[in-house]
């Protein structure tokens, strides 16, 4: 196998194979795999008619995804392929970012399974909600969420703009520069994560991404950029705000589905990788569920 490293021509070769699968997972989408091209060093070749993707996680350790396109005909001779690669490529995991009901699928394939090591990846659980819910911050566990919108609505003088035009975008990047500046914990993630915004908010077009910046007194409180998957899901791959803006979260969390998605039935709010913080924050919108991501060992 020859692999190749992901680059922004690839899109059309990608969603080939991605878009007529319903994933719920964010990991399978074009601009996912984009943003972290180089932190994770992904990859990809064809392989018998199907879509292979390499990457390596945060701690270092290569992996394949699940293959696409591939038929019940010859998913066993790709994983086959694929063990045979990972044992002369030294990977420590075969497959991780898999989806459940691949798992399913591999089980009842599978006739010989005590080679096998399954096991959820709950850092990478994707947080899936009601984009009605999150819209309009309806019932009594969203009721905080619709004070803190309504707070930053009424003492702040904001405009919200489409990331759209050369002066937003390059106000997008300051700020972005800035947050990165500012944040205290500083990592691989966060480096590559600031050059991925600067990529998409010049490619907006492109790879089909919607944003919206908030002004807060002239200058950017907030942005964030998502993108729709297919008629019922929608997914924000980047969402920074200024903490000191109280408020400015919910508002911009609220505002972007309403403005850009609100003909999607679910939202994806990606995974909190763990951070205790993220997943305390991720946790107090309520999700609808909790889609889960699955690492396969041999």
């Amino acid at each position: 196998m020859n692999f190749t490293k992901l680059c922004l021509e690839d899109k059309r070769i990608i969603d080939k194979f991605i878009l007529p699968y319903k994933f719920l997972s964010c990991e399978y989408c074009f601009t996912s795999l984009y943003i972290w091209k180089d932190a994770c060093d992904i990859q990809y070749t064809i392989y018998k008619d199907a879509l292979i993707i390499k990457k390596r996680d945060f701690e270092g350790n290569y992996h394949f995804m699940q293959p696409i396109g591939c038929t019940k005909e010859n998913l066993m001779s790709i994983i086959e392929a694929l063990k045979t690669y990972k044992e002369e490529n030294n990977m420590r995991y075969l497959f991780k970012d898999l989806e459940e009901c691949f798992i399913n699928e591999l089980n009842l394939l599978l006739k010989e399974k005590k080679s096998l090591c399954i096991k959820e990846d709950r850092d990478n659980f994707d947080y899936l909600y009601e984009a009605k819910k999150l819209m309009t911050f309806s019932g009594k566990k969203l009721h905080s969420k619709k004070n803190h919108y309504n707070f930053f609505t009424k003492n702040y003088n904001y405009d919200v703009v489409d990331i759209n035009n050369e002066k937003v975008i390059e106000d997008v990047i300051v700020a972005a520069e800035k947050w990165y500046e500012d944040n205290e914990e500083k990592d691989d993630k966060l480096y590559y994560e600031l050059i991925a915004i600067k990529d998409l908010v010049k490619n907006m077009e492109l790879l089909n991404l919607k944003g919206i910046a908030v002004y807060v007194d002239g200058k950017i409180g907030a942005f964030s950029i998502g993108e729709s998957l297919n008629e019922k899901l929608a997914v924000i791959h980047i969402e920074k705000g200024d903490k000191d803006i109280e408020g400015i979260y919910s508002f911009i969390a609220r505002t972007l589905i309403d403005r850009c998605f609100n003909n999607s039935e679910i939202i994806n709010r990606e995974q909190d990788l763990g951070i205790e913080g993220l997943r305390k924050s991720k946790m107090s919108y309520y999700p609808l569920k909790l889609e889960k991501k699955f690492i396969l060992s041999v």
